[in-house]
C-alpha cells in the first residue's frame, strides 16, 4: 500500500483519514472516493461489476459534511491495460499482503471519456446505507448508459476512429 500512497502524493494527492475528508469538503474542496479502490480496479472484469463490499465510509463523510456526491465514470477504463491481478493467485496474494505485484500491460491507447452524472443532494434524512445503495445505482446506470458490455480492448481502441458529434 505504501507504493500506491507515495504515486498518489507524486500525483498532487493526499490519502487522507475520514476526519480530513470531512474538513476539506466543509471548507470547499473537492474530495475523490473511490469505494472500489485497488480491489476494484485491479480485479473487475468487462462488465465492469463494482467491488465495494460494505464501503459505507464515503457515505458517513458526505452525510457528516453536509454535501452532494457527484457520481462519475470514465467509459473503458478497464481496456486502458491488462494484468495478471485478475488471476486467482494473484487475487489471493494481494488479499493477504496488499501488495500489488503483477504485471500489467498498457496502457494502451483507447478512447477514454468521463461521464459526470447528476448530483445526488445531501439528504438529513437519509442513512449511510441508503446513500451507499443510491450511489451505487447512480454510478451504475452511468455505466449502463456509457459502456459498452462486455468491454473489449479492440472495440474501444476502434472508438477512437469513429466520428462522434455534438448532441444538439
Amino acid at each position: 500500500m505504501a507504493g500506491v500512497q507515495t504515486y498518489i502524493t507524486l500525483l498532487g494527492g493526499v490519502h487522507p483519514s475520514r476526519e480530513e475528508c470531512v474538513a476539506l469538503l466543509k471548507e470547499g474542496h473537492a474530495v475523490n472516493i473511490a469505494p472500489g479502490g485497488l480491489r476494484e480496479q485491479n480485479y473487475s472484469d468487462k462488465t465492469y461489476k463494482l467491488i465495494w463490499g460494505k464501503r459505507h465510509g464515503f457515505a458517513h463523510i458526505a452525510i457528516e459534511a453536509k454535501v452532494p456526491i457527484i457520481p462519475y465514470f470514465t467509459m473503458n477504463i478497464q481496456e486502458a491495460y491488462r494484468s495478471l491481478g485478475r488471476r486467482r493467485p494473484m487475487r489471493w496474494l494481494y488479499e493477504r499482503t496488499r501488495l500489488l505485484i503483477f504485471p500489467v500491460c498498457g496502457p494502451f491507447p483507447v478512447k477514454l471519456r468521463t461521464y459526470v452524472g447528476e448530483p445526488i443532494p445531501y439528504d438529513p434524512n437519509i442513512t449511510p446505507e441508503e446513500l451507499f445503495e443510491k450511489t451505487k445505482a447512480a454510478l451504475r446506470a452511468l455505466i449502463d448508459k456509457h459502456q459498452k458490455i462486455p468491454g473489449s480492448i479492440l472495440s474501444a481502441l476502434w472508438e477512437r476512429f469513429e466520428v462522434h458529434r455534438k448532441e444538439e
